[in-house]
């Protein structure tokens, strides 16, 4: 990913929602399911066109990780989305502006 400050965001990666990554990039997830989706070149959904691309992570309660993401000042979408028989959705974006989805499957 790039980024204008790599170890500053690396570090609200980390802080902000637990991306333990080593020196190396690599980080251990848990368990389950990986969402890999493809959208037509002119979706709003990842918020600015410029953006090509949106990181997904799974949590175990969106609710609480939307509540410690506000506390923590940064720039959460205040709406929600509910997928009968997927889960939860809600999305931030972190301090270099790229929007990040939160998924708590169902």
């Amino acid at each position: 990913m790039r980024a204008a400050d790599p170890a500053a965001l690396s570090a609200w990666y980390r802080e902000c929602l637990g991306l333990d990554a080593d020196e190396h990039g690599l980080w251990q997830q848990g368990a389950g399911p990986t969402v890999f989706a493809t959208f037509e070149s002119e979706t709003d959904y990842f918020g600015s066109r410029a953006q090509r691309t949106m990181l997904n992570f799974r949590v175990r309660d969106l609710d609480a990780m939307l509540a410690q993401l506000r506390a923590a000042g940064a720039d959460v979408d205040e709406e929600t989305q509910d997928m009968e028989g997927v889960g939860r959705f809600g999305w931030v974006a972190d301090p270099e502006g790229n929007r990040i989805e939160l998924w708590q499957p169902a």
